[in-house]
């Protein structure tokens, strides 16, 4: 009759579906085992097993006491010492909960090219875990998608999941992730664009000029002056000078990015 060492692993057995375990619960135990040799020999071989009955867990912390009868042995091979007798493990309510999926993307599109909208299909999964993980979770996530020297729309399907381990999807997912690759807009500007001042809903007197600066089309780029209305607001206003905030409306598929001066001078009669 011999004694051996070993270390075994720790199994959990018979959880409340409505629990779930927080934190990293141990893996395994020492334990001591007596018999004879071949018996010792068989029982490496075939594997010992610690199970731990958790059916009357609860939320919170709690302890648990291990002996030798918490643990299969093979006839003739008997459990002389478990270490750790008492295991402490947490346990929190389960919470389900439905989260966006954000897709993740890397690298740059081509020259003179930008990413525009980024889709996934499904938009959204369903998470389970513990009530106070599920609660902080705002988003699941995807592999990353590569766009490195794209020229035109990405589309590549791709697993999901959170970067929680103690939350899990519902299901497992593939997520089918699109990104638009734009043609980078151009950028110009547009000096002496004369401003007037609107009265009554009527174009009256140039008051000033000022420069625009605009994103858009490359093709925009030809817009002339003529494209373009600048005014300032006086309806209503009494008689006085006013500093009044430039209003530019541009053509169809441009947009303002500032004016200079931003603000001028009026004079309302």
């Amino acid at each position: 009759v011999v004694e051996r060492a070993l270390q075994i692993p720790l199994e959990f057995t018979n959880l409340p579906a409505e629990l779930e375990m927080v934190g990293d619960a141990p893996a395994v135990v020492d334990v001591r085992v007596r018999g004879s040799s071949g018996a010792l020999g068989r029982a490496t071989t075939l594997g010992l097993v610690a199970v731990l009955d958790l059916r009357s867990a609860r939320a919170g912390q709690r302890l648990f006491h291990l002996s030798g009868a918490d643990v299969r042995t093979p006839f003739g091979v008997e459990v002389v010492q478990i270490t750790p007798g008492n295991v402490s493990i947490e346990f929190d309510r389960q919470a389900t909960k439905i989260v966006p999926v954000v897709p993740a993307i890397r690298g740059e599109p081509g020259d003179g090219y930008v990413v525009g909208t980024v889709t996934a299909n499904p938009a959204s999964v369903q998470v389970v875990g513990p009530s106070s993980a599920v609660e902080g979770l705002t988003a699941a996530m995807t592999e990353s998608v590569s766009v490195a020297g794209a020229a035109g729309p990405v589309t590549e399907t791709v697993n999901v999941g959170v970067g929680d381990p103690s939350v899990r999807l519902r299901s497992p997912v593939r997520a089918i992730v699109t990104v638009d690759v734009l043609v980078r807009p151009a950028e110009w500007a547009i000096a002496g664009l004369p401003v007037r001042a609107r009265v009554g809903g009527q174009s009256d007197v140039v008051v000033a000029e000022v420069a625009v600066f605009l994103r858009g089309p490359r093709e925009s780029r030809s817009s002339a002056i003529g494209d373009f209305d600048a005014s300032v607001d006086t309806e209503g206003l009494p008689a006085g000078v006013f500093e009044l905030p430039v209003h530019v409306a541009p053509p169809a598929g441009v947009s303002v990015i500032r004016v200079e001066p931003p603000f001028v001078r009026v004079e309302v009669q």
